[in-house]
């Protein structure tokens, strides 16, 4: 597998977008830090709220005594005193966390077409994450080509229709009930033909707890390294990050059924409070490659560690 890391640099419109949208009221870290000080001690409760407002937020059990843990020592060292000795502290134990995992996609150009797998449950965005990702693909110049993989579903195959035509974008698509894997294996038979850069296949919709869906997917992706047999050479998995712990355990049991690569954290700007991705860091190490702050085509963003810490623990 291609080394696909690098860092990316966030422009300011997307920082204010991350500030707006995840730093929320009274949501978790974000309310004012200084509340946890009397004079220059932190108040004998303040390190139990901010556990709290952790577990709260889907930050999960392992990731929240991993931060806990360096914070105390931080606090017992003599270290933290003021308000913004405690933002130090916290955003250098996040960073630490969310760093490794804040790997954005790279498409080597040796690497012709790209294989691009998007698996996830039905409802957390996948349709739009494609569409999204074509056109963010073809504005930089790549000739792609989406493959109507969801064939369990009429309604799957019409909604990436609908980003094809919206992003001017072929689609290869046999209808409803044809069989998956000869759908993407075609797609990329003609993407080879016809000389394109990426194929983005959509998977069917399932639940990770339906193992024939499951064992389709591997099928997919056995079918496909006749092709190549190092295909595919991305398996993005989409989670909600509304669903809170349910999304860790999609990306947990995705992962051990087919072995994804990176993932696509969705639905940041609803009711999620971004706890999730701590969750997601402490357990799996799976690369972040794209967050969603909305429905507009330039809200999936690649994941920023810096910026989105920024955002969640405020100036």
């Amino acid at each position: 597998m291609p080394n696909m890391s690098d860092t990316p640099t966030s422009s300011p419109s997307m920082m204010s977008k991350l500030r707006a949208r995840l730093n929320k009221g009274d949501s978790w870290l974000t309310r004012d830090i200084s509340t946890f000080f009397t004079a220059d001690k932190l108040t004998p409760d303040a390190l139990d709220e901010i556990e709290t407002r952790l577990l709260l937020a889907d930050a999960g059990v392992d990731a929240t005594e991993w931060l806990m843990e360096r914070l105390r020592n931080e606090v017992n060292a003599g270290r933290v005193k003021s308000p913004q000795q405690l933002r130090a502290v916290l955003k250098a134990a996040l960073l630490e966390l969310l760093a490794p995992i804040a790997q954005p996609l790279k498409m080597p150009a040796f690497i012709k077409p790209f294989i691009l797998f998007v698996a996830g449950v039905n409802g957390v965005g996948k349709t739009t994450t494609i569409g999204k990702l074509a056109a963010r693909y073809k504005g930089e110049g790549k000739r792609v080509l989406l493959a109507a993989g969801d064939t369990f579903r009429a309604a799957a195959v019409q909604q990436l229709q609908t980003w094809a035509d919206r992003t001017g974008v072929p689609l290869l698509e046999q209808g409803e009930g044809a069989d998956a894997a000869s759908v993407i294996y075609d797609a990329v038979q003609s993407a080879k033909a016809r000389d394109f850069d990426l194929v983005i296949a959509d998977t069917a919709g399932r639940l990770h707890t339906q193992g024939h869906l499951m064992e389709e997917l591997r099928k997919i992706k056995r079918v496909v390294q006749k092709h190549d047999p190092y295909a595919p050479h991305e398996v993005l998995l989409v989670v909600d990050a509304t669903t809170g712990g349910n999304a860790l355990i999609q990306a947990v049991q995705f992962h051990e059924a087919i072995g994804l690569t990176g993932l696509v954290i969705t639905k940041l700007d609803g009711t999620a409070k971004g706890g999730i991705l701590l969750a997601i860091a402490r357990r799996l190490s799976l690369p972040v490659r794209f967050i969603g702050l909305g429905e507009a085509v330039d809200d999936l963003q690649p994941f920023d560690a810096e910026a989105y810490v920024d955002a969640l623990i405020g100036e």
